[in-house]
């Protein structure tokens, strides 16, 4: 609440001398004063979450769930962990980060932007190979010696940028210790986030994409024809964690991203859930 506004209480309003229309004019004002005060401490009660953008669906209902339950608001802003971590870097008001791989939680720790001590590795995905929903490819084992460039043809495969956005980087890996990337890199089209991936295939601009699984499976012009091997890639783990300015109702939503509530929306979008529940 701002300093010089305040809430009349009713015993106040009842001290104030029966003059009827001076009596109207000063219980209209403060009021006024009560539903502004009211509002600005509304508004106040609000943290900036900055999350991979494979979190969006899953996140938008936890963000939910936790501001039904503690009327704080959540607003959310998804891209590439990548261009989020940067973003904090450079002084964007963010409270807590949600990143789709360790690597960039590390960068921001680095950089001193984030509050290593409240870090926690929060989710788990796997890696997928999808098609459009209409290709006659229906299921492909991915294994050594996978011949992605021949199954592409004379398409591309989308996938997020292999150069520093997490499922780009994810794929690039996968593919190198399979022994398919090689062939398949002048291929690659590469998309700012695994969103934007996911809908070049969606839209059929891509016969292919590298993507995660919990993507594929809530785009109905999509479908998965395979899933690439454990061992063939880092483990796809997604921390969270407060940056350095956060306000201190980020604590309680970072709680929150931990409570059997939120396990079960994460499970239900596929995300494994790696940490033990707080609630």
């Amino acid at each position: 609440m701002s300093e010089g506004w305040f809430a009349p209480s009713v015993a106040t309003i009842n001290r104030i001398p029966k003059k009827p229309k001076m009596t109207r004019f000063l219980i209209s004002a403060l009021l006024a004063l009560a539903v502004r005060a009211t509002t600005l401490h509304a508004e106040d009660k609000t943290i900036t979450v900055f999350a991979a953008a494979s979190l969006k669906n899953a996140l938008d209902d936890v963000g939910t769930a936790f501001t039904k339950q503690s009327g704080i608001k959540v607003v959310v802003s998804y891209g590439a962990s990548s261009a989020l971590a940067k973003q904090i870097e450079q002084g964007a008001p963010a409270d807590l980060f949600v990143s789709a791989d360790l690597q960039w939680m590390d960068y921001g720790v680095q950089k001193k932007v984030i509050k290593d001590d409240t870090r926690v590795n929060l989710l788990g995905n796997k890696l997928v190979l999808i098609a459009t929903k209409d290709a006659k490819i229906d299921h492909v084992t991915i294994g050594p010696g996978f011949d992605l460039a021949k199954l592409a043809g004379d398409g591309r495969v989308a996938t997020g940028d292999v150069r520093a956005v997490p499922v780009g980087l994810y794929a690039k890996a996968a593919l190198e210790r399979l022994g398919a990337w090689t062939a398949v890199e002048p291929k690659i089209a590469m998309a700012e986030n695994v969103r934007l991936a996911l809908s070049l295939v969606a839209r059929g601009d891509a016969p292919l994409g590298i993507v995660y699984e919990t993507n594929a499976k809530v785009e109905p012009n999509v479908k998965i024809i395979g899933i690439f091997p454990d061992n063939s890639h880092d483990p796809i783990i997604y921390p969270a964690a407060l940056t350095a300015t956060a306000k201190p109702d980020a604590t309680e939503y970072l709680s929150f991203l931990r409570s059997e509530t939120a396990k079960s929306v994460f499970e239900r979008y596929g995300f494994d859930f790696l940490v033990k529940r707080t609630s």
